[in-house]
């Protein structure tokens, strides 16, 4: 789910080239349903091997990594670790959800309807362990580092960036913004041509990057404010938020009384399943962890070969152009950024 900021989010547009030299950590998960829903073949069935296991999310990462890679960007991957308890009710709607989609997209199938086929496949697409454990083996072998959070992989990636470890945190969600990492990026895994759902429309998605300091400066908040403004909107810790409060109304809400506890008693209806204290501590000061290390390596051609080709049946010839990419792009590593103009210096 995420939160919903869009509404108040001016995203600078920003081409892929202009990001070489950068560390950015990539929310693990929110990437591998990006996959999972997008690589798909023409029933809607995700890609599989010759034993029926799944591979469009190796597909999506072996080569989408590799076109950022050879742009001189140093990815690293975050994952998530166990929910926090206040998340059990939106953990528990998500399945609901894909159970509901793998259901209808049966009905669909049988019925020769394609295109809701597809649809509904999407939306049942899940991440389990060996999928997260295929992930990490995968970029093990591509010389990527990858990182187990404790909790939320956004808060771990926020936190390496707020540490200075990496330079911005990506992911499709804007809650980075709320755990603070002071560059946000969306749209970096999915840069490309798009079909618009249930539309033959197409269009081109680029990544957008966002600076929490001059967003923040834009916005006349502070840090605690924004979160607060995250809480009426709706988190994955209050997935409902307020109802009839959006995006614009809270900021309006938030400036004119300083904090959402001055604030409440002026919004009619408005309710929490736990004390708005507690939620903004999770985003405030979330579980994350040191215990990491960030090494970029060569990667382990026959390694690939082996894993991807020998044991998924991969096309060997893209796999070696996946790996020849991969190759190129850390000679092009230490490149500087054309955004330094623009953002604090990165590493």
């Amino acid at each position: 789910m995420g939160v919903k900021l869009g509404g108040l989010v001016e995203a600078k547009k920003v081409a892929i080239e202009d990001l070489a030299g950068r560390k950015i950590a990539i929310d693990g998960h929110n990437i591998l349903y990006q996959f999972l829903a997008i690589i798909r073949g023409p029933s809607g069935d995700p890609l599989r091997d010759r034993e029926g296991r799944v591979t469009s999310h190796l597909s999506g990462l072996i080569y989408r990594s590799s076109n950022l890679v050879e742009a001189g960007i140093r990815i690293a991957y975050v994952f998530d670790g166990k929910p926090h308890e206040f998340k059990s009710r939106v953990v528990r709607q998500r399945k609901k959800v894909r159970r509901e989609a793998r259901t209808r997209y049966e009905e669909a199938v049988r019925e020769g309807r394609a295109e809701e086929a597809r649809r509904y496949a999407q939306q049942a697409a899940t991440v389990d362990t060996d999928i997260t454990a295929d992930a990490k083996r995968l970029l093990s072998l591509m010389g990527l580092p990858w990182v187990q959070a404790p909790e939320e992989g956004e808060a771990q990636s926020s936190y390496m960036a707020r540490k200075g470890d990496v330079w911005a945190s990506a992911s499709q969600d804007f809650d980075s913004l709320l755990y603070r990492a002071p560059v946000f990026i969306r749209n970096l895994s999915i840069t490309g041509r798009r079909k618009l759902p249930r539309k033959n429309v197409y269009i081109r998605i680029e990544p957008e990057l966002i600076e929490l300091g001059r967003f923040l400066r834009e916005l006349e908040v502070t840090e605690e404010q924004l979160v607060d403004i995250g809480i009426l909107v709706g988190t994955d810790y209050n997935p409902a938020g307020v109802k009839g409060v959006g995006p614009k109304t809270a900021l309006k809400l938030i400036k004119r009384y300083g904090s959402l506890e001055r604030a409440l008693p002026h919004i009619k209806g408005a309710e929490f399943p736990h004390p708005v204290e507690e939620i903004r501590a999770l985003f405030l000061d979330p579980g994350t962890t040191d215990d990491y290390s960030l090494e970029w390596r060569p990667p382990d051609r026959g390694g690939l070969v082996d894993f991807l080709c020998g044991e998924r049946d991969f096309d060997r010839a893209r796999v070696h152009n996946a790996v020849d990419r991969i190759e190129r792009g850390f000679s092009r590593g230490r490149e500087r950024t054309t955004l330094d103009q623009w953002f604090r210096p990165g590493l």
